[in-house]
């Protein structure tokens, strides 16, 4: 018999709250669910925004309206309205609000924590673990598979690492073209996410290659910049099908939390100076 699991939202794991909003949130195994109720009056931009930065809201949201009605302003100017049993699916760069004298509840399923998480929209300098995937020949096998069923499998893989990003706390930067561009706050995360994203490829009946690296980027709103992200993306190009190769500081920082690793020995790194020595991540 499968396993069931159960929680409930009047005994959460975690509870968010800003002014004229709280969030319930439970982990059931690899997803994170969330109660959010806000009050009449409530606006992203007004009550979240002075605590996390940032111009819009840089969190991608999944849900159900159980209530009441929820209203999004888009970047570019147009409008969306969100009442009861409707399910919605909101892009990153939005500002949310509660529409009239109603509290607003809705469920969430992805984006729960990112909202009141991500980086300012301010440039600013931090230290943080870069995570970069590749699809092994991609090229072949979207010939294999034909546009049609080569869209669908990337729509379902980039779904499915999504869900993964989230459930490790990290964020994506970034898409490219077959790959993903991701940010952690520490090398243990991001290896235990590289992992969980290997063998997520492999259920859909490919490959990724991933680069781990840790170095100094400028967040410039939900992007990340500086020459560490070419670092990590010529480490992550000198992997294997299926292997996920780390910097030696990376190694290093992530040692102590008893990861394992196998030397791969001295690189030279495409447009990088120097030699490089690189490990593999040893999953368990």
């Amino acid at each position: 018999m499968a396993e069931v699991i159960s929680k409930s939202f009047g005994k959460p794991d975690d509870v968010v709250e800003f002014p004229r909003i709280r969030s319930r949130i439970v982990e059931l195994g690899d997803l994170t669910v969330g109660e959010l109720v806000s009050e009449p009056g409530w606006r992203w931009s007004e009550h979240v925004r002075p605590t996390v930065g940032g111009e819009w809201c840089q969190a991608r949201h999944v849900g159900f309206i159980v209530s009441g009605r929820l209203g999004i302003d888009f970047m570019d100017g147009t409008r969306a309205v969100f009442g009861p049993g409707d399910v919605f699916d909101v892009p990153p760069g939005h500002d949310g609000y509660t529409v009239g004298d109603e509290p607003c509840v809705n469920i969430e399923w992805m984006g729960i924590r990112a909202w009141a998480g991500f980086p300012t929209g301010i440039h600013s300098r931090v230290l943080a673990t870069l995570l970069f995937t590749d699809l092994v020949d991609s090229t072949a096998k979207a010939a294999e598979l034909g546009d049609a069923r080569w869209r669908a499998l990337l729509s379902e893989l980039f779904q499915a690492s999504r869900q993964e990003l989230e459930r490790f706390g990290g964020r994506e930067a970034n898409t490219t073209g077959d790959g993903m561009l991701a940010t952690f706050d520490g090398p243990a995360r991001a290896l235990h996410c590289a992992a969980a994203l290997v063998r997520c490829a492999e259920k859909h009946g490919v490959q990724i290659r991933v680069g781990v690296h840790v170095g100094e980027v400028e967040l410039v709103g939900s992007d990340v910049r500086g020459i560490a992200v070419h670092e990590a993306a010529r480490v992550m190009s000198a992997a294997s099908p299926g292997e996920i190769l780390v910097s030696d500081l990376t190694r290093a920082l992530a040692g102590a939390a008893g990861l394992h690793f196998e030397d791969r020995g001295l690189h030279t790194l495409k447009g990088i100076d120097g030699e490089w020595r690189l490990a593999a991540y040893l999953s368990s």
